[in-house]
């Protein structure tokens, strides 16, 4: 995919609907020559709300059609906009689950006008079963009480502070929004189930001693809808060093509101113990806590308590940085 890109958010209920657009901008706010909205999006990257003819202009090569939503469907409404922007001579990608190649209308206006298609949530290589084989190297994988709590940003954080600390370390993406940032990855949600977690072991496999993979988690064990991609992810992982993530406003997990958030401690019991087939020496290393939704005041009296409580590095992965997890490692 080429970039600059711009950033198509259509009309998005909330700024959680433009998390993948997010990442993006915040990850690699060079690439991103400028946002388009539809009429009643409550989403705003910070970006310009350009045109797509102002979007030639700025010479973007690709619009990024950045949202998520339950079942990672197209919009009907979008097409229209989005066959513009190919006459107009961009390439289209997506991380939803439907393919744009199979909505015949987009299908037809890229062969018309001769433009790429990328499709960076479905995986196009052949994928083995997880063998749970000992490798070497090291691993670290972001687990969460919820989805969407902050387990890419974590990641992609730790491996920051790693590399500046002359670290052998690589971020490794399971979801669209980090291939977006990271240009390779294997999007987990996407592979048959049977294969998750061999999909893992070929994202991180057999390394140097001194290597770290930072595999960006997806999910929650305790969310009805994507515990089975996170089992997957867990045992595949075989990971050596585990982070918590949370997201503390919450009163039910995400997009169910008759599912109560886990207790804190239930949390990282499970994933413990599930970590603990294929690497019986795991362990957590620390919790990044998501903050955002409190004071400063408050959200520093809530990082103290739980490092007191949990006896774990506690950081906001964003506001405080990740550099007492790194050292924890």
């Amino acid at each position: 995919m080429e970039h600059p890109y711009l950033m198509f958010l259509g009309d998005v209920p909330d700024q959680l609907g433009a998390k993948t657009a997010q990442g993006i901008k915040d990850w690699r706010p060079d690439w991103c020559a400028g946002q388009m909205r539809l009429e009643g999006c409550q989403a705003d990257l910070g970006l310009e709300d350009i045109s797509l003819e102002e979007a030639v202009n700025r010479g973007v090569k690709t619009m990024v059609i950045g949202i998520v939503n339950s079942g990672g469907f197209l919009p009907e409404h979008w097409t229209t906009k989005i066959v513009e922007a190919m006459a107009l001579g961009m390439d289209i990608a997506s991380g939803l689950h439907i393919r744009l190649g199979n909505i015949p209308e987009l299908a037809e206006a890229a062969e018309k006008y001769g433009r790429n298609l990328y499709d960076v949530r479905h995986p196009t290589e052949e994928l083995p079963t997880g063998k749970g084989t000992p490798r070497g190297g090291k691993r670290l994988l972001a687990v969460g009480t919820d989805c969407s709590v902050g387990k890419m940003y974590t990641t992609l954080a730790i491996e920051k502070e790693m590399k500046k600390r002359g670290m052998n370390a690589d971020f490794r993406a399971t979801g669209q929004t980090g291939i977006f940032i990271a240009g390779e990855g294997i999007s987990i949600d996407a592979v048959v189930a049977d294969f998750i977690s061999g999909a893992v072991e070929v994202l991180s496999p057999d390394n140097t001693d001194d290597h770290w993979d930072i595999i960006e988690g997806q999910g929650s064990l305790f969310h009805p809808s994507f515990a089975g991609v996170s089992i997957g992810l867990i045992h595949g992982a075989q990971a050596d060093a585990l982070v918590l993530c949370h997201e503390p406003t919450r009163t039910h997990m995400r997009g169910l509101p008759h599912q109560p958030l886990p207790d804190i401690q239930e949390c990282m019991d499970l994933n413990l113990q599930t970590a603990k087939l294929t690497n019986p020496n795991a362990k957590f290393v620390g919790i990044s806590i998501n903050t955002s939704g409190l004071s400063e005041e408050d959200g520093d009296k809530m990082l103290a308590d739980f490092e007191q409580k949990y006896g774990l590095p506690t950081v906001d992965a964003f506001r405080t940085g990740v550099a007492k997890i790194v050292d924890n490692l």
